[in-house]
C-alpha cells in the first residue's frame, strides 16, 4: 500500500473518474458517466477527508448507486419528447394522406397504392382505383376511407 500512498489515492480516483468519463464518449452506454462521477467525487472526498482505502470503495459503491437510481428516476420521470414522435412510424405519417385502391378492398381486405408503394388495406368495399384517405393503421396494414370527392 506504499504505492497507493506515494501516488495519491485520490489521483488514482480521478484518473479513473476521467477514464469511465472517456469510455462513455467513446462506447454510449448511459451508465459510465455516472460511475465516473461517482469516482471523481470519491477522489475529492479522498483528497480532502484523507480516507482509508476499505472505506473509499465504500464511498464509491455508494455514490455509484446513488447517481446511477438517481439519473434512472430523472430520466423515467422527465423523458425527451422527440422533435418528430412518428420517425419510426410509417403508418402513422401517411394518416391523412390519400391513396389508390390497387387491389380492390372485398370483404374489409384490399390493397392500396401509396408512393412507390402497396400497402395492405382495411376498409369498406371499393373497386380498384378509387381514392381513399389513410385514416389510420395497424402494423403494417393501412385503414381507409372512402374520399368524399367534394374535399378533393
Amino acid at each position: 500500500m506504499d504505492w497507493l500512498e506515494s501516488i495519491g489515492a485520490h489521483w488514482i480516483w480521478l484518473t479513473l473518474g476521467l477514464v469511465l468519463a472517456t469510455l462513455e464518449m467513446l462506447v454510449p452506454g448511459v451508465y459510465l458517466i455516472w460511475l465516473a462521477l461517482a469516482a471523481i467525487a470519491t477522489g475529492i472526498l479522498t483528497a480532502l477527508f484523507d480516507i482509508p482505502l476499505p472505506m473509499q470503495i465504500v464511498d464509491f459503491v455508494f455514490l455509484s448507486l446513488i447517481a446511477a437510481y438517481s439519473a434512472r428516476r430523472f430520466f423515467r420521470e422527465s423523458p425527451d419528447d422527440s422533435a418528430d414522435p412518428l420517425m419510426n412510424d410509417r403508418g402513422g405519417r401517411m394518416v391523412g394522406q390519400t391513396a389508390i385502391v390497387s387491389t380492390a378492398i372485398e370483404n374489409g381486405t384490399g390493397r392500396v397504392k401509396y408512393g412507390d408503394g402497396e400497402w395492405i388495406a382495411r376498409g369498406p368495399e371499393m373497386a380498384a382505383g378509387a381514392r381513399v384517405r389513410i385514416v389510420g393503421s395497424e402494423g403494417a396494414v393501412l385503414l381507409v376511407e372512402p374520399v368524399n370527392l367534394i374535399e378533393c
